[in-house]
């Protein structure tokens, strides 16, 4: 049975097994932890990778294999290519290559472009200020524990190893 405690990110699956979800809710009200838009990013880059070897690979075609909306994302595009993660060209045989071998990639990096933080708890993103409890925090070793795990975990993936 499971039972989620009022108000929090708990969820009690039996007497002995506790998970807790960390992330952020979406328009819904449910907790995600990466967002749409780096799940789509990850998928994006997996679709061009498979499809490059003719060339420029048009984002029209990504989005329909993808079942992607184009405009959604172009809005991230730009993010791919400014971190030089793709090149793009206009035109007539236009679209978009890698600028790496997928094995080349690692997760992490692709979502810390494109996601807003992968940081379980404010304070731990980077130019946050520092938080007046952190000398004192009992809880600090345990988020930066988990922070660590999941970049970790992010950064031992690359693109290849999901195709």
């Amino acid at each position: 049975m499971i039972q989620k405690s009022k108000g929090s990110n708990v969820f009690r699956v039996s007497n002995d097994k506790v998970i807790v979800y960390i992330g952020y809710r979406n328009q819904n009200g449910e907790m995600i932890m990466i967002s749409t838009r780096g799940r789509y990013a990850i998928r994006l880059m997996i679709d061009i990778a498979e499809h490059q070897e003719d060339g420029f690979v048009p984002m029209k075609e990504v989005a329909v294999r993808q079942g992607l909306s184009l405009k959604y994302l172009e809005q991230f595009l730009p993010a791919l290519t400014k971190n030089n993660f793709l090149i793009g060209i206009q035109g007539k045989n236009g679209g978009y290559r890698l600028t790496r071998n997928p094995e080349e990639y690692k997760i992490g990096e692709i979502l810390r472009v494109t996601e807003k933080s992968l940081e379980p708890v404010s304070c731990l993103v980077e130019g946050a200020p520092e938080c007046e409890r952190r000398k004192i925090c009992k809880t600090i070793d345990f988020w930066s524990g988990l922070n660590d795990v999941v970049n970790e975990y992010l950064d031992s993936k690359t693109l290849a190893d999901l195709m």
